[in-house]
This record gives structure tokens, sequence and C-alpha cells, in this order.
């Protein structure tokens, strides 16, 4: 996921400098969700389910309870399918970049659907609700607006996100010259 991200309205590619595409980035996270097992480990993991069910499932069946049969072919099916929902689950990412003068956040779902917001680095304020709950948010803030983020992640990583932003807000914020007007909106695009 090295390409920029598409312009934004009042982006201006000609005038930008730096990467392909005309940004410079002073941040730039991709943040995933982790997942259980890799393709080998699941083949492995379903091929043992499969073998260990079908030996009791056997020794069931000549012992006359038959339907133990079924229920234990029922629970490789359902572990399958569970394991595949999870995966599905980790296809979603969110991309946080931030220029000389916005933060671009990019949110993709599992189904594809793109959401897009952009932040003004001046007036954004980056917070972690209950840092040490593993119910905690990071959510980035600016004129009445929220957004969270990181949802999928561990608290650890979070504080670690939070704390890596703050200080790259920090430096974009003096990399803004004082008579450059702030444009105070959050957008949102679908």
């Amino acid at each position: 996921m090295d390409e920029p991200l598409p312009l934004m309205p009042g982006d201006d590619a000609e005038t930008a400098s730096g990467t392909p595409g005309g940004r410079t980035y002073l941040f730039d996270a991709i943040l995933q969700p982790h997942t259980s097992l890799d393709p080998r480990g699941f083949m492995l993991l379903m091929t043992a389910l499969v073998i260990v069910s079908f030996v009791a499932g056997m020794a069931f069946l000549l012992m006359g309870a038959w339907p133990v049969f079924g229920f234990l072919g029922i629970d490789v099916v359902l572990v399958y399918f569970a394991f595949k929902a999870n995966y599905r689950w980790a296809r979603m990412y969110e991309t946080l970049r931030l220029t000389r003068d916005a933060l671009l956040v990019e949110r993709i779902s599992p189904s594809g659907k793109v959401q897009r917001w952009r932040f003004q680095p001046y007036w954004l304020r980056v917070d972690i609700e209950d840092a040490a709950s593993h119910d905690s948010r990071l959510v980035l803030s600016s004129h009445g607006r929220r957004l969270r983020i990181g949802a999928f992640l561990t608290p650890d990583e979070r504080i670690e996100l939070a704390r890596a932003l703050r200080d790259a807000l920090a430096a974009a914020r003096t990399a803004l010259p004082a008579d450059e007007p702030a444009d105070e909106s959050l957008h949102a695009t679908a």
C-alpha cells in the first residue's frame, strides 16, 4: 500500500512535492487486525480436527450412538466457518497518513467499502479514553467531531500509536507557517 491516497477536495498535486503523487508523509501507518492462523496453520488445524472428529465419530457409531457422529461433523463445519469469518474480518484495515497540511484517514471494510476522513493537523486532538482498559478507545477529535481508530488494536498498541501520532502532529504543527489559514473542517466521504 505504497500508493498515495486519492486527492481530497482542495488538494493540488502540481504544487505538492515529495512522494509519488506529490505528498510528503510525516507519518504513515497501516493498521490491520491480527489473524489467528496463517493459511498453512489453518489447513493443519482443520486436517487434525477432521481426523480426530472422524475417529471419535466412528467409535461412537460402532457403539450405536450414531447421532454423535453427525454432531462431531457439525462441530468441524462450525469451526471452519468461524475461521473463515475471522479471515474475512481481517481484510479490514485503516491507513493514517499525515502530510504537512492534513491527516488523511482511510478505512477499508471487509466488504471493500472505503471511507475517508481528512483532519487539519493544527486543531486535531488524539485522545485515549480509559487507557488501562482492554476496551479503551483511541479517538481523533476536531471541532466537536470524533473518529475512533484502531478499535482492533491491543491497548498497548493503541497507546504506542497515540504517542507516535501525537509526536508527528507536533512536528506538522511546527512546520505550518503562521500566516497560513487553517482549514477547520472535517470531511467524511464514503
